[in-house]
């Protein structure tokens, strides 16, 4: 395949494009709890969490983002078919998901399509184990921090608050909401969008356009921020139904809790450049905050159920990823 200006343009665009529909297919994670808890509408907390997702670059480094160009795949093997078909296999998981309502990664179904296009096009000794050992821990590790952290704060919160009228609790606890909203945003935006940064960065590096030594420019972190705050606009709300009342039923002290325990275990990722999942995340603390009050108040059924989607996420965007990526060569 050609590597001319124009068409390593247009497979930045593509990468954009799934950008934004990470932050439309996530707006629901950030929204979610604030929404079904009616502290802001949905029009509202989507701007609020835009905000959030875009300056996020202001408070992280970029470790999640050289993660991902350097140490998921060997970064020699990677040409423009590559990264198109990777990006091809996270768009069609993602969309399907998000069609279904099924609150699934858009991070490991990035993952998933670059190890299916670098599986396609050079065989397995082109995965780099280590860093797959580290985002594989993750899928597992990330949900149960978050439950964690969210059933440790939901605990004392509730002793704290024990003698409180619950009028009092819910007036507290919605104001406090827009801030653990606001970190919880924070943390999706630091976290999500440096995956497509790397995604970019690794394109250009392989096609000499960003000179001997790996880097992410400016102009990448800026365009990635702002294309997942501009999705994160638009919304996915056939999946905030399913995050903010059907695993759960929460109040403003729960939507709180939830969104802290949260926004913690991604500031902690992303501090280690390990690319989690924040739906896993928040999917984990929300479940941690229901089962406070009793283990009956979760719905485990439709829990069950986005844990299929999570195991399905990255063997199924990567089969989309090697197809096309063998598409590919035989049409060009």
């Amino acid at each position: 395949m050609a590597t001319s200006g124009a068409l390593i343009a247009c497979i930045v665009a593509v990468a954009l494009a799934f950008d934004f529909l990470n932050g439309f297919h996530d707006a629901a994670n950030s929204i979610a709890t604030i929404v079904s808890t009616r502290v802001l509408r949905p029009h509202h907390a989507v701007a609020w969490a835009a905000f959030f997702n875009f300056v996020a670059f202001l408070f992280f480094g970029l470790k999640v983002a050289n993660t991902v160009g350097k140490d998921i795949i060997n970064p020699a093997i990677v040409d423009p078919a590559v990264i198109l078909a990777a990006l091809t296999g996270a768009i069609f998981w993602n969309v399907i998901t998000w069609y279904y309502g099924l609150p699934s990664s858009s991070s490991h179904a990035l993952i998933g399509g670059l190890c299916g296009a670098a599986f396609s096009k050079a065989g397995i000794g082109t995965l780099k184990f280590d860093g797959l050992t580290k985002t594989s821990i993750s899928i597992v590790a990330s949900p149960l921090i978050g439950l964690v952290l969210a059933f440790i704060l939901m605990t004392i919160v509730s002793m704290l608050f024990f003698r409180s009228t619950p009028r009092k609790v819910d007036r507290w606890f919605r104001r406090l909401q827009l801030a653990s909203a606001s970190l919880y945003s924070l943390g999706h935006g630091g976290n999500d969008a440096q995956k497509t940064m790397g995604i970019i960065a690794v394109l250009l590096f392989s096609t000499g356009r960003l000179g001997p030594q790996f880097h992410i420019p400016l102009w990448i972190v800026l365009s990635c921020q702002a294309a997942m705050g501009v999705g994160t606009l638009f919304g996915g709300w056939r999946i905030v139904k399913t995050m903010g009342q059907r695993i759960t039923r929460l109040k403003p002290v729960g939507g709180f809790c939830a969104e802290t325990g949260g926004a913690l275990t991604l500031f902690l990722a992303t501090a280690l450049g390990i690319p989690v999942s924040t739906t896993h995340t928040i999917t984990g603390a929300i479940v941690g905050v229901g089962a406070v009050r009793h283990a009956s108040a979760v719905r485990w059924g439709v829990a069950a159920n986005i844990v299929w989607a999570w195991i399905f996420t990255i063997p199924a965007s990567a089969f989309v990823a090697a197809v096309s990526y063998w598409v590919s060569v035989q049409l060009f």
